[in-house]
């Protein structure tokens, strides 16, 4: 992946340097009335990370709205001077400049998210605590996402999920994946999918709507990865190839095999391998926020 031409974002909150991991709190982020967005959104990835059976933590977990509780901000925001967090500030800054354009195009103002570099735990503020093994998620009462940076080395040396220099795109792609719950914040599609899980029939259902929300994130994904190729020639042999093997490596089915369960469709929250990888490919070959309807096409 080319990096030089990329801009560079200053709404990166490095926390990675706190005493105690974020103020000693400890385990997840759920709230007392359900689990928030944020929880759903990283529970597969909770399972991938321990190898348990993803369906004993996601099992039918629902989008509730919480009361908004503020995180404090104990970090530098800015651009970070070491290497890991400047791609990080990079891959954030050229989203914010697709995603700018996208919603001017259409006659609104898009509000970039801060993303909050950490290490170990930090608090994250309505939902909760961030912890390393849930690897990166977006919480949209703090429209921030969060990410231990060592979720990286862990998705090539230990899941496979991209190998070699293609890594950096593989890796750019899960920042644009988590940009993409933010994008789905502004635009109500959050609110209105966690108002169809309240009216759900049941569990089962919940789950399905939840698998849309993130195969639209990973479709918004691949539009930001369209965009970065148009504007600034970032993608390079391999890259998509590695883009579509870390999807395929977080898929539901995938994620059940691994952890040695049976696979069980209805606690599917994320999609399948297959699901992950045409869904971002449709939004990377299109590039438009028309292509990755998933609510109205076939998951």
């Amino acid at each position: 992946m080319r990096l030089d031409d990329l801009p560079e974002s200053s709404n990166v909150e490095d926390r990675r340097g706190e005493s105690g991991g974020g103020g000693g709190f400890g385990g997840l982020p759920i709230g007392g009335g359900g689990l928030s967005i944020g929880t759903v959104v990283v529970l597969g990835l909770i399972g991938w990370a321990l190898g348990i059976d993803p369906r004993l933590l996601i099992g039918g977990a629902e989008m509730v709205n919480q009361p908004r509780v503020e995180a404090p901000s104990s970090g530098k925001t800015g651009v970070p001077k070491d290497e890991q967090g400047r791609f990080v500030s990079r891959i954030l800054g050229s989203t914010e400049v697709v995603w700018k354009e996208i919603f001017a195009s259409d006659g609104k103002a898009y509000r970039p998210p801060t993303l909050v570099i950490f290490s170990r735990q930090t608090q994250a503020g309505a939902c909760g605590i961030a912890q390393s093994a849930m690897g990166p998620f977006y919480c949209p009462n703090e429209q921030k996402v969060f990410l231990d940076t060592a979720f990286f080395e862990e998705l090539e040396q230990r899941f496979r999920g991209c190998t070699g220099n293609a890594c950096q795109f593989a890796q750019a792609y899960v920042i644009a994946h988590e940009i993409g719950h933010h994008v789905q914040n502004s635009l109500g599609i959050l609110n209105k999918a966690m108002s169809a899980q309240r009216s759900a029939g049941g569990k089962a259902e919940a789950n399905q709507i939840q698998v849309r929300v993130e195969l639209q994130a990973d479709c918004f994904g691949g539009i930001w990865g369209n965009k970065a190729e148009e504007k600034w020639h970032a993608v390079q042999p391999g890259d998509i190839d590695a883009a579509l093997q870390t999807a395929s490596a977080i898929g539901d089915d995938t994620l059940q095999r691994r952890a040695g369960r049976e696979v069980v469709p209805d606690s599917f929250t994320h999609g399948t391998s297959e699901q992950r990888k045409r869904w971002f490919y449709n939004g990377f070959q299109k590039g438009t926020v028309a292509a990755c309807n998933t609510f109205e096409s076939r998951p």
